[in-house]
Protein backbone atom coordinates (compact mmCIF):
# COMPACT_ATOMS: atom_id res chain seq x y z
CA UNK A 1 0.00 0.00 0.00
CA UNK A 2 1.18 3.73 -0.88
CA UNK A 3 1.88 5.54 2.51
CA UNK A 4 -0.65 8.47 1.06
CA UNK A 5 0.68 10.61 3.90
CA UNK A 6 4.28 10.95 2.80
CA UNK A 7 3.05 11.51 -0.72
CA UNK A 8 0.27 14.74 0.46
CA UNK A 9 3.14 15.59 2.74
CA UNK A 10 5.21 16.23 0.15
CA UNK A 11 3.12 17.56 -2.28
CA UNK A 12 2.07 20.16 0.04
CA UNK A 13 5.90 20.88 0.31
CA UNK A 14 6.07 20.98 -3.72
CA UNK A 15 3.24 23.77 -3.61
CA UNK A 16 4.54 25.69 -0.93
CA UNK A 17 8.18 25.93 -3.10
CA UNK A 18 5.78 26.89 -6.50
CA UNK A 19 3.71 29.27 -4.97
CA UNK A 20 6.42 31.97 -4.57
CA UNK A 21 8.02 31.51 -8.10
CA UNK A 22 4.62 32.58 -8.98
CA UNK A 23 6.02 36.00 -7.54
CA UNK A 24 8.48 36.15 -10.64
CA UNK A 25 5.54 37.12 -13.09
CA UNK A 26 3.64 39.18 -10.51
CA UNK A 27 6.58 41.90 -10.58
CA UNK A 28 6.56 41.92 -14.25
CA UNK A 29 3.37 42.52 -14.42
CA UNK A 30 3.89 45.26 -12.31
CA UNK A 31 6.86 46.70 -14.12
CA UNK A 32 4.49 46.67 -17.07
CA UNK A 33 1.64 48.64 -15.36
CA UNK A 34 -0.56 45.51 -15.21
CA UNK A 35 -2.43 43.95 -12.60
CA UNK A 36 -0.72 41.84 -10.25
CA UNK A 37 -4.01 40.53 -8.50
CA UNK A 38 -4.36 36.92 -10.86
CA UNK A 39 -0.08 36.31 -9.28
CA UNK A 40 -1.37 37.32 -6.20
CA UNK A 41 -3.98 35.16 -5.56
CA UNK A 42 -2.51 32.30 -7.65
CA UNK A 43 0.16 32.37 -5.31
CA UNK A 44 -2.25 32.89 -1.97
CA UNK A 45 -3.72 30.09 -3.08
CA UNK A 46 -1.24 27.84 -3.95
CA UNK A 47 1.00 28.39 -0.85
CA UNK A 48 -2.53 28.12 1.30
CA UNK A 49 -3.31 24.52 -0.24
CA UNK A 50 0.29 23.66 0.04
CA UNK A 51 0.62 24.34 3.57
CA UNK A 52 -2.71 22.89 4.87
CA UNK A 53 -1.44 19.62 2.63
CA UNK A 54 2.18 19.76 4.70
CA UNK A 55 0.42 20.55 7.83
CA UNK A 56 -2.01 18.29 7.66
CA UNK A 57 -0.25 15.39 6.61
CA UNK A 58 2.96 15.52 8.88
CA UNK A 59 5.50 12.93 8.04
CA UNK A 60 7.13 11.41 10.83
CA UNK A 61 10.93 9.88 11.32
CA UNK A 62 8.83 6.28 10.67
CA UNK A 63 7.76 6.92 7.57
CA UNK A 64 9.53 4.63 4.93
CA UNK A 65 9.52 5.49 1.45
CA UNK A 66 9.29 3.03 -1.53
CA UNK A 67 9.25 3.38 -5.09
CA UNK A 68 5.78 3.29 -5.42
CA UNK A 69 5.95 6.70 -3.04
CA UNK A 70 8.41 7.83 -5.42
CA UNK A 71 6.50 7.25 -8.46
CA UNK A 72 2.98 8.33 -6.99
CA UNK A 73 4.89 12.07 -6.04
CA UNK A 74 6.48 12.31 -8.98
CA UNK A 75 3.34 11.80 -10.89
CA UNK A 76 0.65 14.15 -8.77
CA UNK A 77 3.47 16.50 -8.06
CA UNK A 78 3.33 16.81 -12.14
CA UNK A 79 -0.39 17.13 -12.10
CA UNK A 80 -0.59 19.68 -9.28
CA UNK A 81 1.99 21.87 -10.78
CA UNK A 82 -0.44 21.82 -13.63
CA UNK A 83 -3.13 22.60 -11.96
CA UNK A 84 -2.23 25.33 -9.65
CA UNK A 85 -0.29 26.56 -12.42
CA UNK A 86 -3.31 26.87 -14.58
CA UNK A 87 -4.81 29.84 -12.55
CA UNK A 88 -3.31 32.83 -13.68
CA UNK A 89 -4.13 31.84 -17.18
CA UNK A 90 -7.67 31.65 -16.00
CA UNK A 91 -7.43 34.95 -14.41
CA UNK A 92 -6.64 36.27 -18.28
CA UNK A 93 -9.69 34.90 -19.40
CA UNK A 94 -8.86 31.24 -20.77
CA UNK A 95 -11.02 28.57 -19.86
CA UNK A 96 -10.21 25.92 -17.15
CA UNK A 97 -9.81 23.17 -19.41
CA UNK A 98 -7.87 25.19 -21.88
CA UNK A 99 -6.16 26.67 -19.12
CA UNK A 100 -5.18 23.31 -17.49
CA UNK A 101 -4.12 22.19 -21.29
CA UNK A 102 -1.69 25.10 -21.55
CA UNK A 103 -0.33 24.73 -17.99
CA UNK A 104 0.25 21.17 -18.31
CA UNK A 105 1.64 21.87 -21.49
CA UNK A 106 3.97 24.09 -20.30
CA UNK A 107 5.38 22.41 -17.38
CA UNK A 108 6.11 19.25 -19.73
CA UNK A 109 7.36 21.46 -22.05
CA UNK A 110 5.12 19.56 -25.08
CA UNK A 111 4.55 23.41 -26.11
CA UNK A 112 1.30 22.59 -27.65
CA UNK A 113 -1.07 25.34 -27.58
CA UNK A 114 -4.59 26.25 -27.24
CA UNK A 115 -3.68 30.27 -27.69
CA UNK A 116 -4.69 31.43 -30.73
CA UNK A 117 -4.35 35.37 -30.72
CA UNK A 118 -1.04 35.25 -28.31
CA UNK A 119 -0.42 39.62 -28.26
CA UNK A 120 -3.34 39.53 -26.64
CA UNK A 121 -2.53 38.07 -23.80
CA UNK A 122 -0.52 39.97 -21.08
CA UNK A 123 3.15 40.17 -20.75
CA UNK A 124 3.20 38.50 -17.66
CA UNK A 125 0.96 36.02 -18.31
CA UNK A 126 3.06 35.19 -21.20
CA UNK A 127 5.87 35.47 -19.28
CA UNK A 128 4.78 32.89 -16.78
CA UNK A 129 3.67 30.72 -19.68
CA UNK A 130 7.16 30.74 -21.13
CA UNK A 131 8.41 30.17 -17.20
CA UNK A 132 6.36 27.31 -17.20
CA UNK A 133 8.75 25.33 -19.47
CA UNK A 134 11.75 26.67 -18.28
CA UNK A 135 10.83 24.69 -15.28
CA UNK A 136 9.47 22.03 -16.62
CA UNK A 137 12.91 22.06 -18.92
CA UNK A 138 15.19 20.28 -16.11
CA UNK A 139 12.08 19.02 -14.35
CA UNK A 140 10.25 20.78 -11.49
CA UNK A 141 11.00 17.45 -9.36
CA UNK A 142 14.32 17.38 -9.75
CA UNK A 143 14.00 21.09 -8.39
CA UNK A 144 12.22 20.15 -5.59
CA UNK A 145 14.78 17.63 -4.59
CA UNK A 146 17.66 20.22 -5.17
CA UNK A 147 15.87 22.62 -3.02
CA UNK A 148 14.55 20.85 0.26
CA UNK A 149 17.02 19.63 2.19
CA UNK A 150 14.47 17.19 4.46
CA UNK A 151 13.93 14.72 1.40
CA UNK A 152 17.54 13.33 2.10
CA UNK A 153 17.64 9.27 1.31
CA UNK A 154 13.84 9.71 -0.06
CA UNK A 155 15.08 11.69 -2.79
CA UNK A 156 16.63 8.75 -4.26
CA UNK A 157 12.98 6.92 -4.63
CA UNK A 158 11.89 10.29 -6.46
CA UNK A 159 14.73 10.93 -8.45
CA UNK A 160 14.70 7.50 -9.93
CA UNK A 161 10.93 8.31 -10.31
CA UNK A 162 11.34 11.65 -12.34
CA UNK A 163 15.18 10.45 -14.19
CA UNK A 164 14.40 8.96 -17.88
CA UNK A 165 16.37 6.08 -19.40
CA UNK A 166 17.44 2.68 -17.99
CA UNK A 167 19.46 3.94 -15.39
CA UNK A 168 20.00 7.54 -13.70
CA UNK A 169 22.80 10.14 -14.15
CA UNK A 170 24.36 10.58 -10.35
CA UNK A 171 26.85 12.54 -10.34
CA UNK A 172 27.49 12.46 -6.64
CA UNK A 173 26.66 10.17 -3.84
CA UNK A 174 24.14 12.18 -2.63
CA UNK A 175 21.01 12.75 -4.84
CA UNK A 176 20.54 15.87 -3.54
CA UNK A 177 23.90 17.07 -4.89
CA UNK A 178 23.33 15.58 -8.06
CA UNK A 179 20.07 17.65 -8.64
CA UNK A 180 22.15 20.76 -7.55
CA UNK A 181 24.74 20.33 -10.14
CA UNK A 182 22.22 19.94 -12.58
CA UNK A 183 20.64 22.66 -12.23
CA UNK A 184 23.68 24.72 -11.50
CA UNK A 185 24.68 23.41 -14.89
CA UNK A 186 20.89 23.96 -16.44
CA UNK A 187 20.99 27.91 -15.04
CA UNK A 188 24.92 28.57 -16.23
CA UNK A 189 24.04 27.89 -19.51
CA UNK A 190 20.14 29.95 -19.41
CA UNK A 191 22.78 32.73 -18.27
CA UNK A 192 24.85 32.27 -21.10
CA UNK A 193 22.26 32.00 -23.55
CA UNK A 194 20.48 35.63 -21.98
CA UNK A 195 23.50 37.43 -22.61
CA UNK A 196 23.83 35.93 -26.65
CA UNK A 197 20.19 37.35 -27.01
CA UNK A 198 20.90 40.62 -25.30
CA UNK A 199 23.79 40.99 -27.23
CA UNK A 200 22.19 40.71 -30.63
CA UNK A 201 19.42 43.31 -29.93
CA UNK A 202 16.72 41.21 -27.94
CA UNK A 203 15.39 43.23 -24.82
CA UNK A 204 15.17 41.52 -21.93
CA UNK A 205 11.84 40.88 -21.51
CA UNK A 206 12.29 38.80 -24.99
CA UNK A 207 15.51 37.42 -24.52
CA UNK A 208 14.09 35.71 -20.79
CA UNK A 209 10.84 34.12 -22.41
CA UNK A 210 12.94 32.92 -25.31
CA UNK A 211 16.35 31.61 -22.74
CA UNK A 212 13.01 29.65 -21.10
CA UNK A 213 11.60 28.01 -23.90
CA UNK A 214 14.78 27.37 -25.57
CA UNK A 215 16.28 25.25 -22.81
CA UNK A 216 13.62 23.61 -22.32
CA UNK A 217 13.00 22.95 -26.11
CA UNK A 218 9.41 23.41 -25.81
CA UNK A 219 8.82 26.52 -28.35
CA UNK A 220 6.29 28.51 -26.88
CA UNK A 221 6.66 32.17 -27.87
CA UNK A 222 5.20 35.60 -27.29
CA UNK A 223 4.67 36.20 -30.77
CA UNK A 224 2.48 34.68 -32.89
CA UNK A 225 5.20 34.61 -35.82
CA UNK A 226 7.63 33.00 -33.32
CA UNK A 227 11.41 33.23 -33.42
CA UNK A 228 10.44 35.19 -37.21
CA UNK A 229 9.41 37.66 -35.54
CA UNK A 230 12.65 39.37 -35.06
CA UNK A 231 13.88 38.72 -38.88
CA UNK A 232 17.27 38.05 -37.72
CA UNK A 233 19.48 35.32 -38.81
CA UNK A 234 21.93 35.92 -35.57
CA UNK A 235 18.74 35.37 -33.28
CA UNK A 236 17.53 32.58 -34.65
CA UNK A 237 21.22 31.39 -34.89
CA UNK A 238 21.60 31.85 -31.39
CA UNK A 239 18.11 30.11 -30.53
CA UNK A 240 19.26 26.50 -32.55
CA UNK A 241 22.47 26.39 -30.95
CA UNK A 242 21.10 26.75 -27.43
CA UNK A 243 18.35 24.45 -28.71
CA UNK A 244 20.96 21.55 -29.84
CA UNK A 245 22.80 22.40 -26.49
CA UNK A 246 19.70 21.49 -24.53
CA UNK A 247 18.70 18.47 -26.31
CA UNK A 248 22.05 16.91 -24.73
CA UNK A 249 22.46 15.17 -21.22
CA UNK A 250 22.80 18.01 -18.53
CA UNK A 251 25.30 15.20 -16.86
CA UNK A 252 27.50 14.89 -20.05
CA UNK A 253 28.19 18.59 -20.18
CA UNK A 254 29.13 18.74 -16.46
CA UNK A 255 31.33 15.43 -16.92
CA UNK A 256 32.88 17.02 -20.21
CA UNK A 257 33.73 20.37 -18.16
CA UNK A 258 35.07 18.96 -14.64
CA UNK A 259 36.24 15.27 -15.62
CA UNK A 260 36.65 13.82 -19.52
CA UNK A 261 36.37 16.15 -21.77
CA UNK A 262 35.58 13.72 -24.18
CA UNK A 263 32.33 13.03 -22.41
CA UNK A 264 30.06 14.45 -25.23
CA UNK A 265 31.56 12.87 -27.94
CA UNK A 266 31.59 9.31 -26.36
CA UNK A 267 28.54 8.73 -25.47
CA UNK A 268 26.25 6.81 -28.34
CA UNK A 269 23.09 9.00 -27.25
CA UNK A 270 24.82 12.56 -28.00
CA UNK A 271 25.74 10.86 -31.54
CA UNK A 272 23.00 9.69 -32.71
CA UNK A 273 21.19 13.67 -32.25
CA UNK A 274 24.06 15.26 -33.71
CA UNK A 275 23.82 13.22 -36.45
Amino acid sequence: MINYRVVFNVLGSLLCFLGPLMLIPLVVAMYYGESPYPFAVSFAVTTIVGSLLSFRFISTGEDEWERREGFAIVAFGWFAAALFGSIPFMFDGVTPLNALFESMSGFTTTGATVFVDIESHSRSLLFWRSMTQWIGGMGIIMLFIAILPKLGVAGRQMFRAEAPGPQEDQLKPRIRETAKILWAVYVSISVLELILLLAAGMSFYDASTHTFTTMACGGFSTYADSVAAFDSPLIEGIITLFMFIAGANFALHYKTLYSDKKSLIKDIDFKYKAE
